[in-house]
C-alpha cells in the first residue's frame, strides 16, 4: 500500500486542525473572561472614558 501525496497532505491538514482546535479549546475560560472584561469597561468606546 502506498500513500500518495494528497493523502500525506490531508492527514497533516487533520493534524493540524486537531491541535489547533485543542488549543482553542484549552484558552477558551481565558478568552471569554478576557471579552467580559473588555465589555465591561466599555469595549470600541472606552476612548471617551480613558483617554
Amino acid at each position: 500500500m502506498t500513500t500518495t501525496g494528497r493523502q500525506v497532505l490531508i492527514a497533516q491538514a487533520a493534524l493540524l486542525g486537531g491541535v489547533v482546535a485543542v488549543l482553542f479549546l484549552k484558552e477558551l475560560p481565558g478568552l471569554l473572561r478576557e471579552l467580559r472584561i473588555y465589555r465591561m469597561s466599555g469595549g470600541l468606546r472606552a476612548h471617551r472614558r480613558y483617554p
